[in-house]
């Protein structure tokens, strides 16, 4: 099958130019100007006048069917992939989970047989280690071999996720050793659960008790103490789902001292608050972790994306019916299942919350949605790139379209939206993965099980000499 896209403007991380593209099976097979002219021939002609060609989005930090809290997030890999392709999202990398007592290969098992023959797109793993110990640590070396690089740590969830100091600086020791990369959730959750206790026996247990709890600060002290963890292993670090500039201050700090610190933000750092959490127990569908800040962070968290101390957005993607799941927090903001939903939103909130406010490039934009995720997570140019050779994982993106975000026309599993009758500009018109259309005008075009398994290398130019 062979498919030319013409009259588009190619928008890249590196620049934007008019040209067509030619796309022979699942991959790009030429780029230039008028290539019908030149005699090239295709079976579909796809006219993207007026509109944006733009590399598949790639979000790499979901979380389908993760156990929390007693139930499960509501995504399957069917479901999830599928409203992330409406959105404009091609490649998900999801968080497998080590259980306590658990081998590592357990837990990636376990989400291979999750995603293998329902995935609608492609997409890899990275793996949460809930319970560091020779073995486990022994079992990195071969995870990284076959492409699944990247470890989970988390400094939250005492009893459930948390590794103390020890653990981390052994799983990071090991990462110098076998060319993987640690990945850390940061917030002091030893002094998060002691705040909680005492902001439920204050007889604060509505949502709002959630984000007072997870003081901005606690994030901050986390933040600096993983990266310092890191300086001393010599390896680089990753911190996922930054939400506060006492965080932010740190990732800089590092940064200007030449330490090899990454991070990532999310659209719900950037577009929702405290106040969301407030007005009740409807609040309990804007409970995440960290939790959502005070409007006044936003402009910082932006800064950082537009400084490159954030290089890039993802979703942190958990959906949680507010009905029959979120609910099982009433009485006790400590027991709502932690989690948003986001995955099919992401493009189209930075399209229209980023480039069309002035705060980001369009050319940013592509960066932070696809090309750099693609980079600092093994996959360039494989995918991430408009490239000859590169997989044909394509967007025409109509930038003056507008459309309204609501649950009654998303297509993710969830029974809210967390911009519910927001009106954004740009939406995704035809979305390819590996050269076939799946999503055409609003129209799924796609097939269960047609996503693949992509097996990710090191990011060698992440590492520290």
């Amino acid at each position: 099958m062979r498919t030319l896209i013409t009259n588009g403007t190619i928008v890249a991380a590196e620049r934007s130019f008019d040209a067509d593209i030619l796309i022979d099976g699942e991959t790009i097979a030429q780029i230039g100007p008028d290539l019908a002219a030149t005699g090239v021939t295709a079976d579909e002609t796809i006219d993207a006048a007026g509109r944006y060609v733009i590399p598949g989005g790639i979000d790499v930090h979901t979380h389908m069917e993760l156990p929390f809290g007693g139930t499960f997030a509501k995504d399957t890999f069917e479901t999830g992939t599928r409203a992330a392709a409406f959105g404009g999202t091609t490649s998900i990398v999801d968080f497998a989970v080590q259980g306590v007592g658990q081998s590592l290969r357990e837990g990636l098992d376990a989400w291979h047989a999750k995603a293998e023959g329902n995935a609608v797109t492609d997409y890899g793993f990275h793996m949460i280690m809930s319970d560091v110990n020779d073995s486990t640590l022994s079992e990195m070396d071969g995870l990284v071999a076959e492409g699944v690089p990247d470890f989970k740590l988390f400094t939250a969830y005492p009893g459930v996720f948390y590794s103390d100091d020890g653990a981390i600086f052994r799983a990071m020791q090991q990462t110098a050793r076998n060319g993987g990369m640690i990945m850390m959730h940061a917030e002091n959750g030893m002094a998060i659960d002691v705040v909680a206790a005492q902001t439920v026996a204050a007889v604060t247990t509505d949502p709002i008790g959630h984000g007072l709890a997870r003081k901005a600060i606690f994030e901050g002290e986390a933040t600096n103490r993983v990266i310092r963890l890191a300086e001393a292993a010599g390896v680089p670090v990753y911190i996922v789902h930054l939400s506060a500039r006492d965080a932010l201050e740190a990732v800089h700090g590092a940064r200007q001292r030449g330490s090899k610190v990454f991070a990532e933000t999310c659209p719900q750092y950037l577009f929702l608050s405290l106040d969301d959490l407030g007005n009740g127990f409807d609040g309990a569908k804007f409970v995440c972790s960290p939790p959502l800040r005070t409007k006044d962070h936003w402009d910082d968290l932006w800064t950082g994306l537009v400084d490159n101390d954030l290089q890039l957005v993802a979703t942190d993607h958990c959906p949680f019916d507010f009905h029959g799941q979120k609910e099982l927090g009433r009485g006790d903001f400590r027991k709502i299942p932690n989690g948003l939903p986001g995955v099919e939103d992401r493009i189209d909130l930075l399209h229209d919350g980023g480039v069309l406010s002035g705060r980001i490039s369009k050319e940013r934009w592509v960066d932070i949605i696809s090309t750099a995720p693609a980079k600092l997570f093994g996959m360039y140019p494989q995918k991430g790139a408009i490239a000859v050779g590169a997989d044909a994982d394509l967007v025409v993106y109509d930038p003056a379209r507008k459309r309204t975000i609501s649950a009654s026309t998303h297509h993710m599993d969830v029974d809210y939206s967390c911009y519910e009758g927001r009106t954004v500009q740009g939406a995704s018109a035809v979305v390819l993965s590996r050269g076939s259309v799946v999503v055409r005008d609003g129209e799924f075009t796609g097939r269960k099980g047609a996503g693949r398994f992509v097996q990710r290398a090191p990011a060698d130019y992440a590492r520290t000499a």
